[in-house]
């Protein structure tokens, strides 16, 4: 193809004209064999034959939506951390020396040498006998196995994501109901917001996923090397692999029932390939996005039953005013009885021989404010407005 010879000329023009947007690209051809680019968004335009539109999907500088595109020549793929242009017969991956991205390259290279050793290293009557995986996925064009590593990578990846935050998450939410303090409760609030953005990015590349399986002309896009084959030579060889016979068109059928209790597919397109691939890839990231349905209603149940807690200490605290304020009404009244006795104010009751009087004065008043206090609480108590 015409990618491997202007990599000589990509060189140059790229140490010519560095930027500060360049970035590290890695190219892996048919035969797995990867090449290091250092190129800017205009060499790789012209490698690949790629609008700048679709370019900026995959710049680290921008903030775009996890996106699956299928154009006339290439696959642009920007999924999380996996920014991929996919050709016909080779892979270009952004930013290869990143930590999330080195498994990537590595199972891309396995991947596509294991095909490429299989296909070379047996006759035609084997490879048709195979049935190891090797012999399977020569069936397959370039861009499908490519389409395949990515998707398992970023399936992982995010089922990974979803594991760690579950094992930080369900301890917290159990340590939280056994002691509600400041700290469990902003250790939660992260997780949570952690949880809602995880969630986001799987939502995202759920949807795409759902929109390819539900238009066949989208599917049918991601064939690059069948384009290329019609285009080069409108009639069918007879040496051509399964997946060259059968055009994707509009005219195909589609019968399914709902995705959620299972799917029953009758295509007459040929595009069942890469629609098993989307649907088992699909139904990962499903399950993915179920995990995390379910760590949000334990978060959910977590806070409820944290609010009922909250809400009968209130309650609590309420009945306890209830009670001091019974009690200061009940001490007011005390208090105003010694402070009538104690104005200067001459009286009979202060005569000798009276002295009695003021004892009884204190123990009557003393009675009358208590059965007032337990008057009060009793009546709470009948209409229900403080426990039994």
């Amino acid at each position: 193809m015409a990618l491997s010879s202007s990599l000589l000329q990509l060189q140059p023009s790229s140490l010519k004209k560095k930027t500060a947007v360049s970035r590290n690209w890695i190219l892996l051809d048919h035969h797995g064999k990867p090449t290091m680019l250092d190129a800017d968004k205009h060499a790789i335009m012209r490698l690949v034959k790629i609008h700048a539109r679709d370019l900026r999907i995959l710049d680290p500088l921008l903030s775009y939506p996890s996106t699956i595109l299928g154009r006339d020549k290439v696959i642009v793929l920007n999924l999380e951390h996996i920014k991929a242009i996919i050709t016909a017969d080779e892979v270009l991956l952004r930013d290869p020396t990143d930590d999330d991205v080195v498994p990537i390259v590595e199972e891309l290279r396995r991947r596509l040498s294991k095909v490429n050793a299989s296909g070379e290293g047996q006759g035609e009557e084997e490879a048709c006998a195979q049935d190891g995986e090797g012999g399977d996925e020569n069936e397959f064009p370039f861009e499908i196995r490519a389409l395949e590593v990515l998707f398992e990578a970023i399936c992982s990846f995010l089922d990974a994501r979803t594991r760690e935050l579950e094992t930080a998450a369900y301890p917290a939410l159990d340590e939280l109901t056994s002691k509600i303090s400041s700290r469990n409760l902003d250790r939660v609030r992260k997780l949570k917001c952690a949880m809602t953005r995880l969630t986001s990015r799987v939502q995202k590349i759920r949807d795409e996923l759902e929109n390819l399986l539900d238009d066949d002309d989208d599917m049918a896009d991601l064939y690059l090397s069948r384009k290329s084959t019609v285009s080069s030579s409108p009639t069918s060889s007879s040496d051509a692999p399964k997946w060259l016979y059968g055009s994707p068109n509009t005219g195909s059928k589609i019968h399914k029932s709902s995705r959620g209790s299972g799917t029953t597919v009758h295509r007459e397109d040929g595009v069942e390939e890469l629609e098993m691939l989307l649907e088992a890839n699909f139904m990962q990231i499903d399950g993915t996005l179920n995990k995390l349905a379910t760590l949000r209603e334990y978060i959910d149940d977590t806070e409820d039953y944290i609010n009922i807690q909250l809400d009968n200490h209130r309650n609590q605290l309420i009945q306890l005013e209830l009670f001091i304020s019974a009690g200061t009404v009940c001490m007011s009244l005390y208090s105003l009885v010694a402070a009538i006795f104690g104005m200067n104010i001459p009286y009979t009751w202060k005569a000798p021989g009276h002295e009695h009087v003021f004892k009884w004065v204190v123990m009557f008043a003393g009675m009358v404010c208590a059965s007032l206090f337990l008057s009060i609480v009793s009546y709470a108590r009948r209409k229900g407005l403080v426990g039994s």
